[in-house]
């Protein structure tokens, strides 16, 4: 596949707009997880504050995320991106002006934050459910990679700048700079044009508890879809505790990383999921979820190395890796979910998809705050990465899983990329399979 094919899915000039808007909103959230994290860490410098404050944030995206799913598929996917953008913006200004005047407590921040993760469970279900109606089918992964792109590519620039702001002026102006991105990234959604639906011209809709219940239908009628949910449900849990908060922890507290160390790892591992971007805008998987859980689980790669060898070096090795593995992952589930979930239930069935996610992330944050305290970090660290390996392969022993192929016959893709073979091969025509 040429380079101009790659980039075909831009020729479409709704989701020209709507990959502006991404990007604008994501140059600022890229430097969102270090500043706030150190932020944390300067009202109060334990691990427990920062996973009360990431705890409480994540509990709220939880607690909406089935309404969320709902309200994504059945008013306009545009509008509530717009209206959970003004509240963001919102609440991150206010976050970076009580941080900069030096007024900022511990249960500000986390009420703030509780407040965003509410509004992200808005948010990311209509983003799942735009994509396919502003590109052609057959230029979903090539959709999926180029905002991966977009986002991994700021994401290089953005935790290294994060860093240094945080040692140069404090942590609260690049709080500012994302509360400011929010603004442009509304202008350029007013730009997308979404098709009418079709189910708003036949009056009165079903109550929410019934597209509820059908959302859970289509969820629990794919196999491939619930494994890997229920996985990552425990995953995600050991992922946020160790990289959420016990590596700004061992930043902080060890001479070798710091806190401009830390934003440099955190690029790394955006760096490795550019490079690995190129590959996927150029190669489809015939099987992305084979693939996609293979390589996630190599996220346990940065979580050893953290215990093992805390340095800037090694660990942003790790992550270079492990940000690798999260872009084969993430284009392949975003591609599998777009291309075999009926579009008029996406959102509701990607909410499931999140609830199943994240339902443990906050107990991952207050458990790893805990564990921080009680036992020795090298350990927890290798063992954690040790669970994380476990649980991550062990998803490959549904079928269903190992062998979900692609929903499009890609007539003018003639080379694929088989995850099982790590070879290229003579592409075949795919059979669409739920």
């Amino acid at each position: 596949m040429s380079l101009r094919d790659s980039l075909g899915a831009l020729a479409d000039r709704r989701f020209a707009w709507y990959f502006t808007a991404r990007t604008v909103s994501t140059a600022g959230s890229v430097m969102v997880p270090v500043a706030l994290a150190f932020a944390v860490l300067h009202v109060d410098s334990s691990a427990g504050a920062l996973a009360q404050v990431l705890g409480v944030r994540t509990l709220a995206l939880v607690v909406f995320l089935l309404v969320g799913g709902v309200v994504a598929d059945r008013f306009s996917r545009i509008v509530v991106l717009q209206v959970s953008h003004v509240l963001t913006g919102l609440s991150q200004a206010a976050a970076a002006t009580l941080i900069i005047s030096g007024h900022a407590t511990l249960t500000q921040l986390t009420v703030i934050e509780g407040i965003n993760g509410a509004v992200s469970a808005f948010t990311m279900p209509a983003m799942m459910g735009i994509v396919p109606l502003v590109v052609d089918r057959r230029r979903l992964q090539e959709a999926n990679a180029l905002l991966s792109f977009s986002r991994s590519g700021l994401g290089i620039v953005g935790p290294a700048v994060a860093g240094l702001l945080v040692v140069v002026v404090g942590p609260g102006w690049a709080l500012a700079v994302d509360a400011v991105t929010y603004a442009v990234a509304i202008i350029a959604l007013a730009q997308v044009r979404l098709p009418s639906r079709a189910e708003e011209a036949r009056g009165r809709r079903p109550s929410m508890l019934s597209e509820l219940r059908e959302g859970w239908g289509e969820f629990v009628s794919r196999q491939w879809l619930w494994v890997v949910v229920v996985a990552f449900g425990i995953t995600n849990a050991i992922h946020v505790g160790v990289i959420g908060v016990i590596g700004p922890l061992v930043a902080k507290t060890t001479p070798a990383i710091g806190e401009a160390g830390w934003g440099l790892i955190l690029s790394a591992e955006a760096l490795g999921t550019v490079l690995m971007t190129l590959v996927m805008l150029r190669l489809r998987f015939r099987h992305p979820l084979r693939a996609g859980m293979i390589a996630a689980s190599l996220i346990c790669v940065p979580m050893a190395l953290l215990g093992l060898a805390p340095a800037v070096v090694p660990v942003a090795i790790g992550f270079f890796v492990a940000g690798a593995a999260v872009e084969i992952f993430g284009v392949g589930w975003s591609t599998a979910l777009q291309e075999h979930v009926p579009i008029e239930v996406l959102s509701r069935v990607s909410s499931y998809d999140a609830l199943g996610s994240f339902v443990a992330m906050p107990i991952g944050t207050f458990l790893y705050g805990w564990l921080a305290t009680s036992i020795d970090l090298t350990d927890l660290l290798v063992i954690s990465a040790v669970v994380y390996l476990v649980i991550a392969l062990s998803a490959l022993l549904s079928r269903s899983v190992r062998n979900l192929g692609r929903a499009v016959d890609d007539r003018d893709d003639p080379v694929g990329f088989d995850a099982a073979s790590d070879r290229s091969i003579e592409r075949e025509p795919e059979v669409p399979r739920n």
